[in-house]
């Protein structure tokens, strides 16, 4: 494998001249890394990643024409391939999560950022994430509330109140059209409430939905 094929693309957009300068100095001093385009506003850089196919873009979060959240998002929405570092001034955690949410690997404070560039790009260059040091309780909670979210177990809770009405009928062994009748709505609606429900409680199989109305009867 040659030098070009480990040579690691990127782009400096910073409406900052002198940081961009410092930043480009910085980051080629490491023989892996090519700074390939500079952008002094959000607009010119969108159009630099889109021709020129950057491996990582360096995006200060406040620049001009487009903000670097702006240009994240139109990053997402285009498919383009490449990842993101954002930088900014500001350490506010609410940021820090929108700016995360646009799909980004690093978030650099522009404080110490010439001496964690270099860091921050080899490590998403190799597929992990980057933060700041003094954010990494954020990141830390982030991921523990993503973790979260993906551990908790959709319930009762997750139901409208019709729904609920349509499960505890069931657990009553009403029929699909007894439902109808008592609820004054069309057969078919009640269908609707039924597959609605297995889905949201992830219930599969015959009878799956009336055995667990049953068992959870006394909650309804």
């Amino acid at each position: 494998m040659t030098d070009m094929d480990n040579e690691i693309r990127v782009l400096i957009a910073d409406d900052h001249p002198v940081l961009r300068r410092g930043l480009l100095q910085v980051i080629e001093s490491d023989p892996r890394l090519k700074v390939v385009a500079e952008a002094g506003d959000g607009e010119m850089a969108l159009a630099q990643i889109e021709e020129l196919k950057p491996h990582i873009a360096v995006l200060d979060v406040d620049m001009p024409r487009l903000s670097g959240l702006a240009v994240a998002q139109e990053i997402g929405k285009r498919t383009l391939p490449v990842e993101i570092v954002f930088l900014t001034i500001h350490g506010e955690e609410d940021l820090f999560h929108a700016a995360m949410d646009t799909g980004a690997r690093g978030y650099l404070l522009k404080e110490s950022a010439l001496t964690e560039i270099v860091k921050a790009l080899r490590a998403v260059a190799d597929g992990q994430h980057y933060v700041t040091p003094s954010l990494t309780a954020c990141l830390i909670r982030r991921n523990r509330q993503f973790q979260a979210l993906g551990e908790r177990q959709p319930g009762l809770n997750d139901l409208t109140l019709t729904e609920r009405r349509v499960l505890s009928l069931i657990a009553s062994l009403k029929s699909s059209k007894e439902i109808a009748t008592e609820l004054f709505i069309h057969y078919r609606t009640v269908e609707n409430h039924r597959t609605n429900i297995c889905q949201k409680l992830g219930i599969h199989g015959h009878n799956a939905l009336f055995k667990f109305a049953v068992r959870h009867k006394s909650e309804l």
